[in-house]
């Protein structure tokens, strides 16, 4: 399957005459159909709620589509909640997941109301410590420990994984919790990453609900809501087949009522925390071919660089791209596609095959609505970029303006050297 940019080339270019690139552009229209897809596919779950993680793309106007959808807002620090904030989504809109967390998040996740994900049993006495009274909804994370595994494949390791209780540790983290006034429980558990297949969430729910069956019969708890986190990946590779979340939660529906049914806890709430699944295909790092270089390869030089997408530096990770406007040209010339970082995995494709770039075609690398811009940073000075939104009616958006040296000198602001800097 071949991969398009989802904007056509008349309209990219028409965005970077008024925007230099690079930016990163978002594609409203995805975003919807893909909000609606995913509440269809857990409509049977009468407290079905997506939470959606905000660490993905902190973009206010995005997190405003999906809030028109019912998503909350999964925050892990004090300016994810901030932004939940601003946006009217409090209380048990919000749920709060972090680890070695400060005292001033959990205070101010407590003043929003937020449900509390308390990663490990220590941090009970830290809470209330810090918050004063518990509150009556409260929830845990499970960690399972050994392989998680789906037939004979090896998902990931959860033994090597900083988060999460034991079984042993929730059970007491439960009593404790009971002992102290909270009435109301949830489970989370966050196993792997960017899973692309159908049957990761169910076999997941299968661990989760009989955990939730167990806790119930030992410690008498109430269960409300079961957290499948997030972990539902996308096809990065043009290769690989989409997941498919009608299946996926039709999937989860048959695990419930094979545990739940039984055990008459059939008005547990699911939760899921997904970011990558709700924006990652919707988005895209538009850059501009600016220098070539023929030694013992060919490279193609672009002005965006691994500060604006910096998971092929950081994982190896692959991103396809796009030459705009040859989208449909013989993929004949072999590429090393890079940045001007002073460092030599500032790379976005190795011996990428690729149509003949020239100096001053558009190149769209795509997958990039989540851990995309959210993960930039200044390294070598470098300024982050604009954030653009392609709306439903063809027009498009400045959602978030690109930096400016004044920007990057803003903590200088209380010594003298400041107005020199940004004179």
């Amino acid at each position: 399957m071949k991969k398009r940019p989802f904007a056509t080339p008349e309209k990219l270019r028409e965005i970077a005459r008024q925007y230099p690139t690079p930016f990163h552009l978002y594609d409203e229209k995805g975003i919807r159909e893909n909000a609606r897809a995913l509440y269809e596919a857990f409509s049977w779950n009468k407290g079905y709620r997506e939470y959606f993680a905000v660490k993905a793309t902190p973009n206010p106007f995005l997190i405003g589509i999906l809030k028109e959808y019912g998503c909350g807002c999964d925050c892990s620090s004090l300016t994810e909640l901030m932004i939940s904030e601003a946006l009217g989504i409090t209380g048990e809109g919000v749920m709060f997941s972090s680890n070695n967390t400060p005292a001033m998040e959990y205070d101010l996740a407590n003043r929003l109301g937020a449900i509390i994900n308390l990663d490990d049993i220590t941090h009970i006495d830290y809470l209330e410590k810090t918050i004063g009274k518990l509150p009556k909804k409260i929830c845990c994370r499970f960690n399972p420990g050994g392989l998680f595994q789906i037939s004979n494949s090896i998902m990931d390791n959860p033994g090597d994984a900083k988060y999460g209780m034991t079984k042993e540790q929730i059970t007491e983290a439960f009593r404790i919790l009971q002992k102290k006034g909270v009435e109301e429980f949830g489970i989370h558990a966050f196993l792997v990453s960017n899973t692309v297949t159908n049957d990761y969430y169910p076999m997941l729910s299968k661990v989760l609900f009989e955990l939730a069956v167990t806790l119930k019969k030992e410690t008498g708890a109430n269960i409300r809501f079961i957290n499948l986190s997030g972990g539902i990946g996308i096809p990065y590779r043009p290769d690989q087949e989409a997941n498919n979340i009608a299946i996926i939660g039709e999937g989860v529906r048959k695990v419930y009522e094979e545990i739940f049914d039984p055990a008459g806890m059939t008005d547990v709430a699911i939760y899921t925390e997904l970011g990558r699944f709700m924006t990652g295909p919707y988005g895209c790092l538009v850059t501009t071919a600016v220098h070539e270089k023929h030694i013992y390869k060919d490279y193609v030089g672009v002005d965006a660089c691994a500060v604006n997408l910096m998971r092929p530096a950081m994982y190896g990770a692959y991103h396809h791209i796009s030459v705009v406007g040859k989208e449909d040209a013989p993929e004949d010339h072999l590429y090393d596609v890079v940045g001007s970082l002073c460092e030599n995995n500032d790379k976005f494709a190795i011996d990428r095959k690729l149509p003949a770039v020239e100096t001053g075609d558009l190149l769209v690398i795509h997958d990039t609505g989540a851990h995309g811009f959210s993960m930039g940073y200044n390294y070598n000075g470098k300024l982050r970029s604009a954030e653009i939104l392609l709306k439903t009616d063809g027009s498009f958006e400045l959602i978030r303006r690109a930096e400016t040296p004044k920007d990057y000198f803003a903590t200088f602001d209380e010594f003298p050297i400041y107005e020199k800097l940004v004179k």
